[in-house]
């Protein structure tokens, strides 16, 4: 019997747990970063050689072929002699992680700046990549991959699978100088969360005070650790224990996302939307093409003439009406949305005006 009672005990003391109790928890490594240690651009100027024709016509171009044959020792008079289409001016960037060393190899992204049709089967020229300050950092080169075809014909027709005129050149780029990376101040490191969140900067401060070290929020994004005298010539170590941390995540902020390029519409947990009317009249507008000769009669002086014939047709049905009532979750708005026929695109344009209006319960980003 003592069981029976401690048993329902426990099953009525779970029943009155918050929320979070049952949240997932996720590592401090997860969803921060430590203030200083990023990541560095780079970005050169170089030539891509060896291309089918597909190269540019650029007098830039030119006058850079020119003169690097010149520094390989090549005498060459004119730049107009170097048979153009073969080489593509680019410009090349790369983006270095931290603690990058000498000899460390990173990938570069090619891409043409002139009227070059493809980077198919291109090697890219020892090019210089240099820092925001003009130093340079890393040299890249190597075969141009763009994953793709892109191949026309003379009477004008295309086909490509990919965007060819960008590609990149894995691991292409060998590292000339450390990026010197510091991590903290003298007696602290700073902890930046990835989103803003009060409560979020809160648990961890908490968590690290309770478990590790003295920690305290500084604003709703960053947290100040301190560094024990122990760890102080071990900060590596350090950030290893706080990183493995776990905590309870807190509950995001309801959130539609919307795509106005794709369709694409993302609605998030917990999307409320307030006492409001939904209008959508279907419109549907087809525009047909076709292409005609008209043949003049024999021993006629008329000519062949081309012509074309264009049908404009419009359909309209009658606009649907949906109330939705108060407090309506995400449920509720798919299955109305859905009943009235809704596609994407105009789910799209409900939304915007759902938000306008007030009705709309949460933040709509357009992205």
């Amino acid at each position: 019997m003592k069981r029976v009672i401690g048993l329902l005990l426990t099953i009525l003391m779970m029943s009155f747990m918050p929320v979070s109790a049952y949240a997932a928890t996720v590592r401090i490594v997860d969803i921060t970063h430590v203030k200083g240690v990023r990541e560095n651009q780079l970005v050169g100027y170089g030539v891509v050689v060896g291309l089918p024709g597909t190269g540019d016509n650029s007098r830039s171009t030119q006058i850079t072929n020119k003169m690097l044959l010149m520094n390989l020792g090549t005498v060459i008079e004119q730049e107009n002699y170097i048979q153009k289409g073969a080489t593509a001016a680019v410009i090349v960037t790369a983006t270095v992680p931290p603690f990058a060393k000498n000899g460390d190899r990173i990938d570069v992204t090619v891409s043409t700046i002139a009227d070059a049709k493809s980077l198919e089967g291109g090697v890219l020229v020892q090019t210089i990549l240099k820092a925001p300050n003009g130093e340079s950092v890393a040299v890249a080169q190597g075969p141009v991959s763009v994953g793709g075809v892109n191949a026309s014909g003379q009477g004008g027709g295309q086909k490509r699978t990919a965007i060819t005129s960008t590609g990149r050149v894995p691991g292409g780029a060998i590292m000339e100088r450390d990026i010197d990376t510091t991590i903290g101040d003298d007696n602290s490191i700073i902890l930046s969360i990835d989103k803003a969140d009060y409560t979020l900067v809160s648990r961890i401060a908490q968590t690290i005070s309770n478990l590790v070290a003295p920690a305290k929020a500084l604003d709703g994004s960053s947290v100040e650790v301190t560094i024990p005298a122990r760890f102080q010539n071990n900060r590596v170590g350090f950030l290893s224990i706080i990183e493995n941390l776990e905590i309870n995540p807190t509950l995001e902020r309801a959130r539609v996302v919307v795509n106005e390029r794709t369709g694409t519409v993302v609605i998030g947990a917990d999307v409320k939307l307030m006492p409001a009317a939904v209008a959508h009249g279907n419109i549907t507008v087809t525009v047909s093409t076709d292409t005609n000769i008209s043949q003049p009669s024999p021993f006629s002086n008329g000519e062949t003439v081309g012509f074309t014939d264009e049908e404009v047709n419009v359909e309209k049905t009658m606009g649907s009406v949906v109330e939705m009532p108060a407090n309506s979750n995400l449920n509720d708005l798919v299955k109305a949305l859905n009943s009235i026929g809704v596609a994407p695109i105009d789910l799209i344009s409900i939304l915007q005006a759902l938000k306008k209006s007030g009705s709309l319960q949460a933040d709509l980003v357009v992205i």
